[in-house]
């Protein structure tokens, strides 16, 4: 053998060997066919230069349709989901999810009202699957679930990297059945093992009650489509009553309607103040929101109740009275949640639910991850309450009384 044929063997069996074990080149494409892309190694620059486009994944599909050993098992429909919610996984952002059309059915029922499961918020801190929220009376409050808890396993299945909207899937479930979640809690030696069985969930919006004879103590849990028309009729009955000051508690309210939020904001606020201030980024111009209230509780002393299951449009409520009125916050540091997502639904029933802002205070404090911080903080655990009651509740009655 020549030095010049020695050569192109040594080129070939480098080439051949950096492909790497495995993959058959060449194999059932006919005589004149070639792997896409392999058959000129002339011109690298062919290779490794053209990107991607959307045809991209037509050719993916067309290539498992016909290569891939069990593709009579195959579902396209399947494919293409999954391909949806790669594309939002690599935004890495928790909140940004592709939702399949009976999720997207799932998702509207929840932001309506009522539906099945263990009535608890949950979201993702520090990497880890959280409890923002237990809904009162509901099958994860009565079971013992705290806001904070670190849920590690449900029913056995790890939740380390677990999509937000899978964990959620698989923790909702039909009314009757049970569910094992695995909780890691701050003060506990040993990991929780909580069994709830899922129930119709009916998330309690407002409850109010007067505290003595001047204080009008309003529980608010959570920012639903309703939630406007019944708070009005709750101030109907509060300006009628010999209450001349307001608790408004927000502590495990994970939030719900942006739109909501403003509205409620507006009963304690001036007309055509800024409640939150939309952030998109990009050069595109802040979005304000504004207060378009009666503001007939605008006169009332008040302080807030917050704790680290007060999120979303919760913390939305607070930043803002507490920017524009000096009102202050009681409690522990909020949730932090402070963006902005968009259901957008596709021709097929499916839907995007995806990030398009941030949220700022009045101020243009983010919320963000950091929450707002309680300017009198008053720790409250499970211990402290057996022993002590509502001791954040008995401080804001203490607070509001000297207003």
């Amino acid at each position: 053998m020549n030095k010049r044929n020695s050569g192109l063997l040594f080129i070939f069996i480098v080439l051949a060997l950096g492909l790497g074990g495995g993959f058959i080149i060449g194999r059932s494409l006919g005589s004149n066919q070639t792997v896409s892309g392999m058959g000129d190694f002339t011109d690298v620059s062919k290779i490794f230069t053209k990107k991607p486009t959307i045809k991209l994944i037509e050719e993916g599909l067309d290539v498992i349709a016909k290569k891939y050993v069990d593709r009579d098992n195959i579902n396209r429909d399947d494919l293409l989901y999954g391909a949806m919610s790669g594309m939002l996984k690599v935004l890495e952002d928790d909140y940004s999810v592709f939702l399949e059309p009976e999720d997207t059915k799932t998702f509207e029922e929840d932001v309506g009202g009522s539906f099945e499961g263990i009535g608890a918020e949950i979201g993702i801190r520090d990497g880890m699957l959280t409890v923002i929220s237990p809904l009162k009376d509901n099958p994860a409050d009565r079971a013992g679930v705290k806001a904070g808890d670190k849920i590690l396993y449900v029913d056995g299945t790890d939740t380390d990297g677990l999509p937000l909207d899978e964990a959620v899937q698989i923790i909702r479930g039909r009314k009757g059945s049970a569910v094992v979640l695995t909780i890691e809690r701050e003060g506990e030696e040993e990991n929780l093992e909580i069994s709830i069985v899922r129930d119709t969930i009916k998330i309690p919006i407002i409850e109010w009650e007067k505290k003595g004879d001047e204080i009008a103590y309003i529980a608010f849990s959570h920012f639903t489509e309703t939630a406007p028309g019944d708070f009005e009729n709750i101030v109907q009955e509060i300006l009628q009553s010999s209450a001349d000051r307001v608790i408004l508690d927000l502590r495990n309210n994970p939030g719900g309607f942006l739109e909501v939020a403003v509205d409620i904001t507006g009963w304690f606020i001036e007309k055509d103040k800024v409640v939150v201030i939309e952030e998109r980024g990009h050069g595109v111009k802040n979005k304000l929101y504004m207060s378009s209230g009666n503001s007939a509780m605008a006169e009332y002393p008040i302080v807030i109740l917050i704790n680290k299951g007060s999120a979303s449009a919760s913390e939305i409520l607070a930043g803002a009275l507490r920017d524009h009125k000096g009102v202050v916050l009681i409690g522990e540091n909020t949730f932090g949640k402070g963006s902005v997502q968009e259901l957008v639904h596709l021709r097929d029933g499916s839907s995007i639910k995806i990030t398009i802002a941030k949220w700022l205070t009045p101020d243009g404090l983010s919320i963000e991850e950091n929450g707002l911080e309680p300017d009198i903080a008053v720790e409250m655990t499970q211990e402290i309450f057996d022993k002590q009651g509502d001791v954040q509740l008995e401080k804001a009655i203490e607070v509001v009384e000297g207003l």
